[in-house]
């Protein structure tokens, strides 16, 4: 065997071993879903369950619950308003520091990225303190202004790099034509630049649907939580842990985050190698 043949093999081996790793804990929750809760308890335990215990028993008792309906519900009306919400004023905010030149413009963006390195679990009392003000406690309307403002430096630095790479060619033609700045910025940066948004959603949407402190924090009514909050609310119930639920519940909030890769996935990786070659 060649050395060619000889390295693609191994490398092969450790793609498959590293995709076997990766994908252990997600098959391992899909088949612990599948499984009463009476035999994840069993010893010594089994990775896989029999054919004859596969039951769905466990999703048919969250699907039968009105509040997960109503908390999966929730999340969804959460994680899209902020995506949409921070897309439209990230993607405002990248143009005008991109294409326009203005006292402060540097610091303005300085302060940007300041922002991103500040973990978001230090600023819970303060944003608090600013939810109790606002009145938004207890209420799913309390979350998403939060998300927003969270995810906003990430986007606009994102977007801001997808919006200078736009020839400013484009831009004064528009002009030449008659456009005006929200010509140029809906016609030609939104368009150009919609890997970059698609991207930045991507993660927007992954933030907001998993957010867990600040949900925990703001919301105590079962019916306005979100689902990692009405996951976390199966630990310790009953003085044990019903897996089956957990995992069941767990697979199906896995449903929208794959709806949402797979329809910007033609984006997203345009966005990734966006950059890497020059025209």
């Amino acid at each position: 065997m060649s050395k060619r043949r000889l390295s693609q093999l191994v490398i092969y081996i450790l793609l498959i071993a590293g995709l076997i790793i990766v994908m252990m804990p997600m098959i391992y929750m899909v088949s612990t879903s599948l499984k009463p809760n009476g035999a994840l308890y069993e010893y010594p335990p089994r990775f896989f369950p029999k054919l004859k215990e596969i039951t769905l028993e466990n999703y048919a008792y969250i699907l039968g619950q009105k509040k997960f309906i109503g908390n999966f519900g929730n999340s969804i009306l959460v994680s899209t308003l902020t995506v949409v919400l921070s897309a439209i004023v990230s993607s405002a905010l990248a143009f005008c520091i991109a294409r326009f030149k203005f006292p402060g413009r540097s610091l303005l963006f300085g302060f940007i990225i300041l922002t991103m390195i500040i973990p978001g679990t230090t600023m819970i009392v303060p944003q608090y303190e600013l939810a109790v003000k606002l009145k938004t406690i207890n209420s799913i309307w309390g979350l998403i202004p939060f998300y927003v403002a969270w995810v906003i430096p990430y986007s606009t630095f994102m977007i801001k790099g997808f919006v200078e790479n736009i020839p400013k060619e484009l831009d004064e033609a528009t002009y030449m034509d008659g456009g005006s700045i929200l010509v140029v910025f809906f016609n030609v940066s939104i368009p150009l630049a919609k890997p970059g948004i698609a991207s930045v959603s991507i993660f927007n949407f992954l933030t907001a649907w998993e957010e867990f402190p600040w949900a925990n924090t703001v919301i105590n009514d079962d019916l306005k939580r979100t689902l990692p909050i009405a996951i976390s609310g199966f630990f310790g119930q009953h003085q044990f842990t019903q897996w089956g639920y957990v995992f069941a519940l767990s697979v199906l909030s896995l449903i929208p985050i794959l709806a949402v890769f797979i329809s910007c996935q033609r984006f997203f990786v345009q966005g990734l190698t966006a950059g890497s070659v020059k025209g």
